[in-house]
């Protein structure tokens, strides 16, 4: 059992966050390695990356199973509910030498507390320590930066628009029911009781925390609490949770509209109520990518669905009178 004793001041403090590095990072743990069909099969491709790409570091560090622990500095917590890629990598570039010299000392030696084996440093990790701590950061940094751009990037702002939505219910639930129940509500395994959050977990843990960060995650198959190793570093406790996409499938299109556009464009429009890249919606729909563009284009010059620019990514979503016509 997981135990956090939580006082008022610190479910005050408690907050959620959408967390870019948490996501990638996740794949390199055992929970993220099943791939999945569908529209989410990218969370168990995305390693194929990591020796094609010579991201030697993060492959080293990479966990084939469970029970060893992957270091936290390559998932510095946010300061704020959303912060940008730029600014995690940042984090970890700059992460003190102190912290990433304790954090290699609890992935040697274990840890005992929570149930976690010790094991030697990969020779990948030793070579970059030999040359500081300070270059294994940066070096920790540009491939985790690569990673993302490889591995997570093409589909983030699908997986974004759906923890944004997840954040936003929880709020509705918060402001309707009260924290207890919000708490509650985040999964069967979670109990919220008597100023402690309790977690069912084969780990023994119990320690205070002055807040604790909810992030709902795309690629966590189970919930996850991620505490600091080292307890003079201070760090609150996060806990990780899975969202599930809706069950309600996306395409199923009325009949009258998809009589009026076409069956696939009737598909594809129905499935805008969120930001979506052609990529995400080829894998949804199983269609090419040329197809789906064709399509797109056509509800574009017809005012049915938007289209804008987010970094590499061209994002889809419903106009105004895209939305009229799909509800009738």
């Amino acid at each position: 059992m997981i135990r956090l004793i939580v006082d008022a001041t610190g479910l005050a403090r408690t907050r959620f966050v959408v967390s870019p590095l948490h996501e990638a990072v996740g794949t390199l743990m055992p929970s993220g390695l099943p791939p999945r069909t569908g529209p989410d099969a990218w969370v168990g491709q995305a390693r194929q990356f990591l020796h094609r790409e010579r991201l030697d570091l993060l492959a080293a560090f990479a966990l084939d199973q469970a029970g060893s622990y992957l270091p936290d500095f390559l998932t510095p917590h946010p300061s704020g509910p959303a912060p940008t890629v730029a600014e995690q990598l940042e984090a970890v570039r700059s992460t003190p030498p102190s912290r990433i010299l304790a954090e290699l000392d609890a992935f040697q030696q274990g840890r005992p507390a929570a149930n976690l084996a010790g094991r030697e440093l990969p020779e990948p990790v030793r070579a970059a320590l030999a040359r500081g701590p300070e270059q294994l950061a940066r070096q920790a940094a540009e491939e985790l930066g690569r990673y993302w751009e490889l591995a997570i990037a093409p589909y983030w702002a699908e997986a974004r628009a759906l923890l944004d939505a997840e954040v936003d219910r929880r709020a509705r639930t918060l402001a309707r029911h009260g924290a207890a129940a919000m708490l509650n509500s985040l999964t069967p395994k979670l109990r919220w009781a008597d100023g402690q959050l309790e977690l069912e977990s084969r780990y023994e843990v119990c320690l205070p925390a002055a807040e604790v960060l909810l992030m709902p995650s795309a690629v966590a198959r189970e919930v996850v609490v991620v505490v600091d190793p080292v307890s003079v570093l201070g760090r609150p406790p996060a806990l990780l949770y899975p969202v599930e996409r809706p069950t309600t499938a996306p395409d199923s299109a009325d009949p009258a509209v998809a009589q009026l556009l076409g069956p696939t464009r009737a598909a594809l429009l129905t499935s805008l109520d969120r930001p979506a890249t052609t990529s995400s919606l080829a894998a949804r729909h199983f269609l090419s990518k040329g197809t789906v563009s064709y399509h797109l284009d056509v509800l574009h010059r017809s005012g049915l669905v938007t289209r804008s620019r987010n970094g590499r990514e061209v994002l889809y979503q419903r106009t105004r009178r895209g939305e009229e016509l799909a509800a009738t």
